[in-house]
């Protein structure tokens, strides 16, 4: 039986990515654009992988419902994650438009 793994590979992009204390702007152009890039793939990886594991218990070809179930959880967390990190990101437009010049 394989242990059960945590929620931090779920996206090991966005911590991969984090810019040293001292980083200057020149070195750092994009980078917020290809963690976002890469922890949605992620997001996706996993939501596939879910979809992969329940058509494989429907059809027979596994009969572990633990792994299942624990492919679904990982699935709606990376999902619940991205919803999150959308609806900041809104509200920080938002917020930006209000602002006067």
């Amino acid at each position: 039986m394989t242990p059960i793994q945590g929620i931090s590979p779920i996206i090991p992009a966005v911590a991969d990515k984090i810019a040293p204390a001292g980083a200057t702007e020149a070195s750092g152009s994009g980078g917020f654009l290809d963690t976002l890039k890469n922890a949605i793939g992620k997001a996706n990886d996993v939501q596939m992988q879910a979809n992969q594991a329940v058509d494989a218990l429907v059809t027979g070809q596994t009969q572990d419902l633990h792994r299942t179930m624990v492919a679904l959880q990982q699935a709606d967390v990376s999902f619940q994650l991205m919803m999150q990190i959308r609806n900041k990101l809104v509200t920080a437009y938002e917020e930006i438009q209000r602002m006067q010049v």
